[in-house]
């Protein structure tokens, strides 16, 4: 996902074209429902009974409606259960009301299932025991919550063409995917196959997850699209709708496989998107010969242009960057959400205390391309350029099993930014710290769960932070849990205090918690490049008097900056005198 947006400006690192949806969108219109706590609470504690399912298939099938905002659904899940239980929760939101459930080909009576706040209960006629399995089929519909900002906050986009025609999306990272279909909303609630058979208005189209089975074309000229995908994380699934042209190609791996490669765009912007294609292959050459093998190369790559900014929908993601052009040359949203297809999809935190995971990797992947494509000095551009957007006013993770909210927002106790920026920063420092070997051998490990990456030797796996730092141990054979201990248990960044006498030059490092810190510090002495080992974190070094020293010159440690606070400080007041001279309350 890209940076959610915080609402106070002297904070907001986004430019501001990113605080508005596109033009086209259409706000919620009024009567519109609003959804439940519960169906806003993505992630969180499960309970028992949802912690009994394994979600083993999920065939879909939608019917959008765009004239008036509606979808209609029929979903059969399947399930085996790995406790006894008696009752299947799922989550749905209640503005999608259920009209009928069978389970395993058997109507149930209207009295066996309930869903007052967004958790759909039902009765079973008999209970499971332990390893059965069961298949339920809900048939539900009704007007679906519209996304007043997308992706920031997550529902329907109905919306329009520049020429008028029918343009819908969906979003569901951040309240989940009981937005529009029946599912367990929590990272682990992957389904490991789905079917998706969508029925879209004639002359429409409807790129989605996975392979396309087929395209039926229905007697009133309607048409159904038919796809299968594998693992998909849980918000990942999207339905994107519209009129849309097509681009397709095939990139030919360094692993000897072939992927083909899809983008569905709108008409009349063929030179843009044909540019816009030409950068999907070495983008993925970049990410197989850094990270590894792309995850799903017996499905696609595949992106479709959405009426909002973006999002890592698995194997179709969303872009809405209308094409912007940027220093590095290439299209940083695009990229990002690309990442995801790695750290996000492939790699899935399984809990969403551990999302930095996806958004420290995935906003890291931008710079580190950059040096890919052009050499230090962008990649050290592109890093600077993130810096002093960190906030450091909660540290990354809580060490507790989290909603999403709790994650992305301050005001209830999340990182906001920082999973993205601070994780970025914090992966450079440890890059710098255990070097590169050791890096991405660390990265391919977590990623794919093994150190040998090849097509069909690995599926989409779970991860954790306390699993990154074990993967950190083992590779390098160091205990580095006080560099983790700082930088995510923390919120406050270690200062690096300097002291200079006449012939003697004294770094020392001061951490929140006052724990060990050994973390080397480079310098220059009169252009001279020194490493201290700062053992017990400190280290005098002799120094002449006249010599000019640089601490950190290749800015490879995330360190307290009193000068990004100054400016940080700078930047309210000036804020408040602003509001104070419109008259705005202080």
């Amino acid at each position: 996902m890209i940076p959610r947006l915080l609402l106070t400006a002297s904070i907001c690192a986004l430019p501001a074209a990113l605080l508005a949806p596109p033009l086209s969108a259409q706000l919620p219109q009024k009567g519109e429902p609003a959804i439940t706590a519960q169906t806003e609470r993505s992630g969180g504690v499960l309970t028992p009974e949802q912690t009994a399912l394994r979600f083993d298939h999920a065939d879909l099938v939608f019917e959008v409606l765009p004239d008036t905002r509606t979808l209609n659904g029929v979903a059969t899940l399947a399930f085996t259960a790995t406790a006894p239980i008696a009752r299947l929760p799922i989550d749905l939101d209640r503005n999608l009301p259920v009209s009928a459930i069978a389970v395993d080909g058997v109507a149930l009576a209207r009295s066996a299932w309930s869903n007052p706040e967004g958790r759909l209960t039902i009765t079973l006629a008999r209970p499971l025991a332990a390893g059965a399995k069961t298949s339920v089929r809900i048939t539900y519909g009704g007007t679906p919550h519209v996304a007043v900002r997308a992706p920031w906050d997550d529902g329907m986009v109905w919306s329009q063409t520049p020429g008028g025609r029918t343009w819908f999306a969906t979003t569901a990272e951040g309240y989940g995917c009981d937005l529009f279909w029946p599912c367990l909303d929590f990272p682990t609630g992957e389904p490991a196959l789905v079917d998706l058979h969508i029925t879209v208005p004639k002359g429409l189209k409807a790129p989605s997850n996975g392979v396309l089975l087929g395209v039926d074309t229905l007697p009133d000229g309607r048409t159904r699209w038919n796809w299968r995908a594998k693992h998909p994380n849980t918000y990942g699934i999207a339905l994107n709708v519209g009129p849309y042209e097509e681009i397709s190609g095939t990139y030919k791996s360094r692993y000897g496989n072939s992927i083909p490669m899809y983008y569905w765009y709108l008409p009349g912007e063929k030179p843009q998107a044909e540019k816009l294609f030409a950068e999907f292959a070495p983008t993925l050459d970049f990410f197989e010969s850094m990270i590894g093998p792309y995850p799903f190369g017996d499905e696609k790559v595949g992106v479709v242009e959405t009426p909002h900014k973006g999002m890592e929908h698995q194997t179709i993601n969303a872009y809405g960057n209308d094409y912007a052009k940027a220093p590095e040359g290439f299209d940083w949203l695009f990229q990002h959400e690309f990442a995801h297809e790695w750290f996000g999809n492939q790699l899935t935190a399984a809990n969403w205390d551990d999302y930095w995971l996806h958004e420290g990797y995935g906003s890291y992947m931008q710079p580190l391309y950059g040096q890919w494509r052009e050499g230090r000095a962008r990649y050290a551009t592109m890093m600077l350029g993130s810096r002093g957007a960190i906030l450091n006013r909660r540290p990354i993770t809580q060490q507790r099993v989290t909603t999403e909210e709790e994650v992305y927002e301050l005001d209830k106790g999340g990182a906001g930014q920082d999973i993205y920026n601070k994780g970025s920063w914090m992966l450079h420092t440890l890059r710098s710290l255990i070097g590169d070997t050791a890096f991405f051998d660390v990265t391919r490990r977590a990623v794919y769960g093994r150190a040998d990456p090849k097509p069909g030797n690995f599926s989409p796996r779970f991860g954790s932070t306390r699993e990154y730092e074990a993967l950190v141990r083992t590779v390098t054979g160091k205990d580095y849990g006080w560099f983790f201990d700082v930088y995510l248990r923390q919120a406050a960044l270690p200062d690096l205090v300097e002291t200079r006498t006449a012939d003697t030059l004294t770094l020392a490092w001061k951490v929140p918690g006052n724990g060990p810190f050994p973390l080397p510090v480079q310098i220059t002495v009169d252009g001279q490049l020194r490493t201290l080992p700062m053992t017990g974190g400190k280290a005098s070094v002799a120094v002449p008097a006249a010599a000019h020293v640089v601490i950190d010159p290749d800015a490879l440690l995330l360190r307290r900056s009193p000068a990004l606070e100054d400016v940080a400080a700078w930047k309210t007041a000036q804020a408040a005198k602003a509001d104070a001279a419109k008259g705005k309350p202080q």
